[in-house]
C-alpha cells in the first residue's frame, strides 16, 4: 500500500485591496485637514511531500499601503495620495519572482464654480507613477531566456492635467480636460519597449484627458468601486488612447476583515497592442490610522 503524507500545507492571506484607489474623494462634511493611512500585508506558504495530487513548494509575501491627506476650505479643496505595493514569491526550482510592484503619487486640486458647493468645479491633477524593482518576461528571450522589460524609473510617468469636473456627490465624479504626459526611461535599453527610439529616454506628449470614478453600495456589506482614466495624444487616432480601468468589489466581514475581487484593465499601444489584464481575489485585514 502506498503511503501518502502531506508534510505541510499552510496558507494565510492578510491584504487590503488598493487596486481601484487612484481616485481621491472629498467627504461632504470635510472642513480643514483629514488624513488616513491604510496598511496591509499578505503572505502564503505551501509545502508538499509525496502528495498524490501534486504541488510546488512556494512562499510569497506582499505589502501594500495608501496614505491620503485631504483639505477643504471655502471653495478650494486639495488632496494628496501615495499608493505603494510590492510583493515577491519564491517557487521551488524557479527562484524568486515579483508578483506586485507599484508606486503612485497624486495631487488633486478643486475649485468650486459657485458659492454653495457647486456640482461643477475646476480641477487640476499632478500624478507620478513607477515601480520599485526590475520586471521580467520569463521565457520570452532567445532560447527561452529571461527578458528584462522594466525597472525602477523604467518607465516612469509624470502627468499634469486640468479642466472641468462634475462632482454631484461622494459617489461619482467625471473630469474632462487637457493634459501633458511625460514618459521617462532610466535604462535606455528599455526605451523601444515603451515606444521610444533607440537611445532615447524621454518623451513628452499633450492631449485630451478623461477621468471618472464611482463608489457605491450594491448590497448589505458589499460595495463596488471603479475608476477610469484615459489620455489621447494630439495628432494620434482615438484608437491609440491610453486607458486604465480599475474595478473592485469588496465584501465587509467585520470592522477589520474584508474579502475583495479586483479587475484591472490597461491599454497602452506603446507597450503592446493587446489589452493588459490583472485579476486578484483576496481575503483581507484592514489597518487604518487616522
Amino acid at each position: 500500500m502506498y503511503k501518502i503524507f502531506l508534510f505541510t500545507l499552510i496558507s494565510f492571506t492578510f491584504t487590503y485591496s488598493l487596486n481601484a484607489q487612484e481616485s481621491i474623494t472629498f467627504p461632504d462634511s470635510l472642513n480643514g485637514w483629514q488624513s488616513t493611512w491604510d496598511v496591509g500585508i499578505s503572505g502564503s506558504q505551501a509545502s508538499y511531500s509525496n502528495w498524490a495530487k501534486g504541488g510546488v513548494n512556494n512562499i510569497a509575501a506582499t505589502g501594500r499601503t495608501t496614505f491620503t491627506s485631504l483639505y477643504h476650505h471655502g471653495k478650494f479643496s486639495y488632496g494628496f495620495m501615495v499608493n505603494a505595493r510590492f510583493g515577491k514569491t519564491k517557487v521551488e526550482d524557479e527562484g524568486v519572482r515579483k508578483i506586485d510592484d507599484r508606486l503612485f503619487i497624486k495631487n488633486k486640486f478643486l475649485y468650486d464654480l459657485a458659492e454653495d458647493d457647486s456640482d461643477f468645479k475646476l480641477y487640476g491633477n499632478i500624478k507620478f507613477s513607477t515601480q520599485f524593482d526590475d520586471g521580467f518576461n520569463y521565457g520570452s528571450g532567445e532560447d527561452g531566456s529571461v527578458l528584462k522589460i522594466s525597472g525602477f524609473l523604467s518607465p516612469a510617468y509624470f502627468t499634469q492635467d486640468a479642466g472641468l469636473a462634475y462632482i454631484p456627490n461622494e459617489t461619482i465624479s467625471v473630469e474632462l480636460g487637457l493634459g501633458l504626459q511625460q514618459t521617462f526611461i532610466k535604462d535606455e535599453k528599455l526605451g523601444p519597449v515603451y515606444g521610444l527610439a533607440d537611445g532615447d529616454r524621454f518623451r513628452s506628449e499633450a492631449g485630451f484627458t478623461f477621468g471618472s470614478s464611482l463608489k457605491t453600495g450594491i448590497a448589505t456589506n458589499l460595495s463596488y468601486s471603479s475608476s477610469l482614466n484615459t489620455f489621447t495624444a494630439f495628432g494620434k487616432s482615438v484608437k491609440n488612447t491610453d486607458l486604465i480601468f480599475s474595478n473592485t468589489i469588496t465584501g465587509t466581514i467585520n470592522r477589520f476583515m474584508n474579502a475583495s475581487l479586483s479587475l484591472d484593465l490597461v491599454y497602452d499601444d506603446d507597450f503592446s497592442n493587446e489589452l493588459q489584464v490583472a485579476q486578484v481575489l483576496s481575503l483581507g485585514v484592514v489597518f487604518t490610522l487616522k
